[in-house]
C-alpha cells in the first residue's frame, strides 16, 4: 500500500545552448538551443521513449521548454508549463561572460564563490534571488507537481541550478555547501518522492548523448 504513493520524478536539464557553449550565464534571460542542443533533446527523446510518464512539464523558458517538446512529439504527450521550474535569476549578472562577471562585480562574485546562500545580486534587466529564495521557490514546486500525482510518473525538464536544488534536497546537503557535483546538458537524473520527500534514485545519465557512431557503420 505504502508504494502507491511514491511518485516517480525524471528531472531532466534542457540541452546545451550557444550560451552554455560559450559560458555566458543566462538565468532568466531566454536563449534558444543551438544545434547540439537540437541532437541532444532528440538523444534524449528516443532515449527515454519505452519510458512511460503520466505528466510532462517544463520551465517556461524557451531552451527548457523546446527540450520538452522533443519530448513531447515521439509520444503526442502535452507539455505543462510551470514558471516556477525557470532557472535562478542573476539579475546584474545575465548576459556576462563568467569571466567578465568578477571583474563587473568583484564583491558580489566573491560572495557567490562563497556559496552566501543570502548574498544579493546586482540589478539588471531581471530582478535577481538569492539562492535561499530560488531554492525556495523550486523544491516546493517540484513537491507540488508530486503530490498533485501520486503514484505517477512524471518528466520534469528545467535548468541546472532547479537540478542542483532537488539534488541538495534530496540528499539533505546544506545549501552552503560547494556544488562538487556535475549537472549536464540533456542529462537524465532520477528521484522519486515519498510522503512528501524527496529522494534520489540515480543521478547524471548521460551515455544516450554519446553520438551513435556504431548505428552510421551498420
Amino acid at each position: 500500500m505504502h508504494n502507491d504513493t511514491t511518485t516517480r520524478i525524471v528531472l531532466i536539464r534542457h540541452g546545451e545552448t550557444a550560451w552554455n557553449a560559450e559560458r555566458r550565464l543566462q538565468g532568466h534571460l531566454d536563449i534558444d538551443l543551438n544545434a547540439e542542443g537540437e541532437r541532444q533533446a532528440r538523444a534524449l527523446a528516443a532515449a527515454l521513449a519505452d519510458e512511460h510518464f503520466d505528466l510532462l512539464v517544463s520551465s517556461d523558458l524557451a531552451r527548457a521548454a523546446q527540450t520538452a517538446k522533443a519530448l513531447g512529439d515521439t509520444r503526442g504527450q502535452p507539455l505543462y508549463i510551470d514558471g516556477r521550474l525557470r532557472e535562478r535569476c542573476y539579475g546584474g549578472f545575465e548576459g556576462l561572460l563568467y569571466a567578465d562577471i568578477e571583474a563587473r562585480f568583484p564583491q558580489e562574485f566573491a560572495a557567490w564563490q562563497a556559496r552566501d546562500v543570502d548574498g544579493e545580486l546586482p540589478p539588471g534587466k531581471n530582478q535577481g534571488e538569492t539562492f535561499r529564495q530560488f531554492y525556495d521557490r523550486v523544491v516546493p514546486a517540484i513537491l507540488g507537481w508530486a503530490a498533485d500525482n501520486p503514484g505517477k510518473s512524471l518528466a520534469l525538464v528545467a535548468h541546472g541550478g532547479v537540478l542542483e536544488c532537488a539534488y541538495r534536497a534530496a540528499l539533505g546537503l546544506s545549501l552552503d555547501t560547494p556544488r562538487d557535483f556535475k549537472i549536464h546538458n540533456a542529462s537524465i537524473n532520477r528521484f522519486t518522492v515519498r510522503d512528501g520527500k524527496l529522494e534520489l534514485v540515480s543521478w547524471g545519465e548521460v551515455a544516450h548523448l554519446r553520438p551513435a557512431v556504431l548505428d552510421e557503420l551498420s
